[in-house]
Protein backbone atom coordinates (compact mmCIF):
# COMPACT_ATOMS: atom_id res chain seq x y z
CA UNK A 1 0.00 0.00 0.00
CA UNK A 2 1.66 3.54 -0.85
CA UNK A 3 1.53 5.83 1.90
CA UNK A 4 3.01 9.61 1.55
CA UNK A 5 3.13 11.46 4.78
CA UNK A 6 3.64 14.99 5.15
CA UNK A 7 5.45 16.61 8.24
CA UNK A 8 6.91 19.88 9.11
CA UNK A 9 3.92 22.12 9.40
CA UNK A 10 2.74 24.58 12.00
CA UNK A 11 2.22 28.02 12.61
CA UNK A 12 4.54 30.37 11.60
CA UNK A 13 4.80 34.65 12.14
CA UNK A 14 5.12 36.28 8.55
CA UNK A 15 8.32 36.63 7.59
CA UNK A 16 9.75 33.41 8.85
CA UNK A 17 10.25 29.84 7.20
CA UNK A 18 9.55 26.12 7.43
CA UNK A 19 10.28 22.83 5.79
CA UNK A 20 7.78 20.16 4.64
CA UNK A 21 8.72 16.67 4.27
CA UNK A 22 7.06 14.03 2.73
CA UNK A 23 7.95 10.79 3.01
CA UNK A 24 7.30 8.17 0.91
CA UNK A 25 6.29 4.34 1.46
CA UNK A 26 4.61 1.48 -0.48
CA UNK A 27 6.93 2.01 -3.84
CA UNK A 28 9.71 3.94 -5.05
CA UNK A 29 8.75 7.38 -6.68
CA UNK A 30 12.44 7.64 -8.46
CA UNK A 31 11.20 8.03 -12.00
CA UNK A 32 8.10 9.80 -11.58
CA UNK A 33 7.34 13.64 -10.80
CA UNK A 34 6.27 15.10 -7.02
CA UNK A 35 4.85 18.14 -6.15
CA UNK A 36 3.00 20.03 -3.44
CA UNK A 37 -0.90 21.57 -3.98
CA UNK A 38 -2.14 23.68 -1.32
CA UNK A 39 -6.00 24.17 -0.37
CA UNK A 40 -7.88 27.18 0.99
CA UNK A 41 -10.99 26.68 3.11
CA UNK A 42 -13.67 25.95 0.46
CA UNK A 43 -11.21 26.75 -2.27
CA UNK A 44 -9.90 23.80 -5.04
CA UNK A 45 -6.45 22.03 -4.48
CA UNK A 46 -4.29 24.55 -6.06
CA UNK A 47 -0.82 23.86 -7.65
CA UNK A 48 2.43 24.70 -6.07
CA UNK A 49 5.41 23.49 -7.07
CA UNK A 50 6.71 20.04 -8.84
CA UNK A 51 9.93 18.57 -9.41
CA UNK A 52 10.74 15.27 -11.65
CA UNK A 53 12.20 12.40 -10.87
CA UNK A 54 15.57 12.75 -12.89
CA UNK A 55 17.43 15.82 -13.74
CA UNK A 56 15.68 17.84 -10.93
CA UNK A 57 13.40 19.53 -13.06
CA UNK A 58 11.12 22.11 -11.14
CA UNK A 59 7.96 24.46 -11.82
CA UNK A 60 6.56 26.96 -9.12
CA UNK A 61 3.64 28.65 -9.55
CA UNK A 62 4.55 32.33 -9.78
CA UNK A 63 3.16 33.36 -6.23
CA UNK A 64 5.70 31.30 -4.80
CA UNK A 65 8.43 31.86 -7.00
CA UNK A 66 12.34 32.98 -5.08
CA UNK A 67 10.49 31.73 -1.80
CA UNK A 68 9.62 28.49 -1.94
CA UNK A 69 12.30 25.76 -3.32
CA UNK A 70 11.33 21.85 -3.94
CA UNK A 71 13.76 19.65 -3.51
CA UNK A 72 13.90 15.48 -3.04
CA UNK A 73 16.32 12.73 -2.13
CA UNK A 74 15.23 9.76 -3.93
CA UNK A 75 17.30 7.91 -1.63
CA UNK A 76 15.33 8.52 1.08
CA UNK A 77 12.11 8.37 -1.23
CA UNK A 78 11.30 11.95 0.42
CA UNK A 79 9.95 15.07 -1.03
CA UNK A 80 10.42 18.62 1.17
CA UNK A 81 9.40 21.85 0.56
CA UNK A 82 11.19 24.98 2.36
CA UNK A 83 9.26 27.58 2.40
CA UNK A 84 11.19 31.34 3.38
CA UNK A 85 9.60 34.84 3.48
CA UNK A 86 6.61 33.11 4.60
CA UNK A 87 3.01 35.56 4.00
CA UNK A 88 -0.53 35.12 5.41
CA UNK A 89 -2.04 34.52 2.04
CA UNK A 90 0.66 31.35 2.28
CA UNK A 91 -2.08 29.78 5.53
CA UNK A 92 -3.50 26.39 3.59
CA UNK A 93 -3.49 23.11 4.06
CA UNK A 94 -0.63 21.87 1.74
CA UNK A 95 -0.55 18.00 0.00
CA UNK A 96 1.95 15.93 -1.11
CA UNK A 97 1.18 14.45 -4.30
CA UNK A 98 3.12 11.71 -6.56
CA UNK A 99 3.24 10.11 -10.62
CA UNK A 100 3.54 6.46 -10.42
CA UNK A 101 5.11 6.71 -13.72
CA UNK A 102 7.52 8.46 -15.87
CA UNK A 103 6.09 10.94 -17.82
CA UNK A 104 7.56 13.63 -20.45
CA UNK A 105 5.83 16.79 -19.15
CA UNK A 106 5.90 17.56 -15.17
CA UNK A 107 1.98 17.75 -14.33
CA UNK A 108 0.68 20.77 -12.60
CA UNK A 109 -3.00 20.12 -11.72
CA UNK A 110 -4.41 17.54 -9.16
CA UNK A 111 -5.52 15.14 -11.77
CA UNK A 112 -2.14 14.84 -13.38
CA UNK A 113 -0.68 12.91 -9.59
CA UNK A 114 -1.57 8.89 -8.72
CA UNK A 115 -1.11 9.17 -5.33
CA UNK A 116 -1.86 11.68 -2.29
CA UNK A 117 -0.84 12.49 1.66
CA UNK A 118 -3.44 13.56 4.31
CA UNK A 119 -2.38 17.07 3.99
CA UNK A 120 -0.67 19.14 6.70
CA UNK A 121 -1.68 22.76 7.93
CA UNK A 122 0.34 25.66 7.74
CA UNK A 123 -0.41 28.95 9.03
CA UNK A 124 1.01 32.17 8.80
CA UNK A 125 -0.01 35.11 11.12
CA UNK A 126 0.72 38.66 10.45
Amino acid sequence: QVQLVESGGGLVQAGGSLRLSCAASGRTFIGGAMGWFRQYPGKEREFVATISGIGGRTIYVDSVKERFTIARVNAKNTLYLQMNSLKPEDTAVYYCAAVAEIRTDLGTTPGEYDYWGQGIQVTVSS
